[in-house]
């Protein structure tokens, strides 16, 4: 069975940029839902519990067809979201060198990078993801749908943002841009970093 994480850190510990009661909510409740449906799906298939969670999104043909779209839905919320707290601090902290020179040399600088990155989760249409992605060695820019995971894409994630409205709407109401400009201020780019450097 899958347990619900603790966070990495307080409710209240990304204010003002992230409000306590969102955080409350995102996790207590739809990160909590995700996991329990998820434990629900794979109890008719027991079997599959073996795997860890990544695994099952890695590839979802293995998944019995009466279960599959429940986990990839369920799977995906219940992995998206334990990397998304993972990727998020209210400790301050910069891209390593070595993430750095990757991203200037595939996007032209950190800067332009935040830019596209945010034009695509901003321009995301409905409830999903916006992703800074590593296809081989290559990053690349990617937005998702739903709880789909980069994982189902043979696509290794290394920076997230939810984008579905629970995730902003308490503070920012339908300003989904003006949320992902406040959540550039709690990006662990410590773990990004440390992520990256895992690929090479």
């Amino acid at each position: 069975m899958f347990n619900l994480k603790n966070l990495p850190y307080d409710y209240a510990s990304l204010e003002p940029h992230i409000d306590s009661a969102t955080m409350h909510l995102h996790h207590g409740k739809h990160h909590a839902a995700y996991t329990k449906n998820l434990n629900d799906a794979l109890a008719v298939h027991p079997e599959f519990i073996v795997n860890s969670a990544e695994d099952l999104l890695k590839d979802l043909s293995k998944i019995p067809e009466d279960i599959r779209t429940k986990v990839k839905n369920n799977g995906g919320g219940y992995v998206n979201h334990n990397f998304f707290w993972q990727i998020m601090s209210p400790e301050p902290s910069v891209p390593s060198e070595k993430l750095l020179t990757a991203v200037n040399s595939a996007f032209g600088s950190l800067e332009i990078f935040k830019e596209k990155f945010q034009t695509a989760a901003v321009g995301h249409f409905g409830s999903g993801w916006g992703w800074l992605v590593a296809d081989k060695k290559e990053l690349k820019i990617i937005d998702t749908s739903n709880q789909e995971s980069p994982l189902s894409l043979g696509l290794i994630p290394l920076l997230t943002v939810d984008v579905w409205e629970h995730a902003y709407y308490l503070k920012y109401q339908n300003k989904r841009a003006e949320f992902i400009e406040a959540w550039w201020n709690v990006v662990n780019w410590a773990k990004v970093s440390d992520l990256f450097s895992a690929l090479t």
